[in-house]
């Protein structure tokens, strides 16, 4: 049997990266060997042999993990993710907001370690199916909008779910849809494409991309109701990032689609 793959969390007092410890530590293929937090109270019981600390460089020579993966703020996932890679660690962000010059920092730092880093806006794998069906649907339609809808404490808005939903669909759209009204009541315009962003308490993560023509509209909409729906998503980049090398953006990337 294979040795586990050692990871470490990166915001793992949160509420995703509660998520993510919960599923390590019962995952029979990896093992959780690190906790790196801000904060200073843990509300849950680790064992003892997980070394826990508020410093991500010290936290990887102390308990030399192969993978990171980071769920924390978009203001320092891209420091995180380059002292990963420094100290030679695969990292998997599930930290939305990044810029593209930032992933553009990280596709050339992970190209000159030789390292994988996978950046996903979205982990549910419906969501990334509904992304991939929107890209299609697009072929045949020239107008299109998205609603994304998240919890009021989301860092970044639109969300990245959003914004590349939209980049993926823009490539695709029979023709340039053409914006009457550009008021911000028809939400921020992306590639021509209009997003509306809605944060409310309990809300998870839901998106609508709604296609207009003729005489009909095609909505695909997906939902996450629980941070559960996220953790099939983490553990196959887990798994997967060991095998690359440079950046891969978007889940859709690791899967047989």
């Amino acid at each position: 049997m294979e040795k586990p793959i050692g990871v470490l969390v990166v915001g793992g007092f949160g509420k995703m990266g509660k998520e993510v410890v919960n599923m390590v530590q019962n995952s029979g293929d990896l093992e959780l060997v690190s906790i790196v937090d801000t904060a200073h109270n843990c509300d849950y019981s680790l064992p003892s042999n997980i070394f826990v600390g508020h410093d991500l460089k010290a936290a990887i020579k102390e308990s030399k993990p192969q993978v990171v993966v980071d769920f924390t703020h978009p203001g320092i996932v891209l420091d995180n993710t380059l002292i990963a890679l420094k100290e030679r660690a695969a990292v998997v962000v599930g930290t939305t907001g990044l810029k593209p010059e930032a992933l553009d920092q990280i596709h050339v730092s992970a190209e000159e370690k030789g390292i994988g880093v996978v950046v996903a806006p979205n982990f549910a794998l419906g969501a990334v199916l509904m992304m991939e069906i929107s890209k299609q649907i697009a072929k045949h339609f020239s107008e299109v909008e998205i609603i994304e809808m998240h919890n009021p404490k989301k860092a970044d808005s639109p969300s990245g779910t959003a914004l590349k939903t939209a980049e993926g669909i823009a490539r695709n759209l029979k023709s340039t849809p053409v914006i009457y009204d550009s008021s911000p009541a028809r939400g921020e315009i992306i590639n021509n494409i209009p997003i509306h962003s809605v944060r409310l308490t309990g809300l998870i993560a839901h998106q609508q991309v709604i296609f207009g023509a003729q005489g009909q509209t095609l909505t695909i909409k997906h939902d996450s109701y629980d941070r559960t729906s996220f953790m099939p998503g983490v553990a196959l980049a887990i798994k997967k990032v060991m095998k690359c090398k440079g950046l891969i953006y978007g889940l859709e990337n690791l899967l047989e689609l």
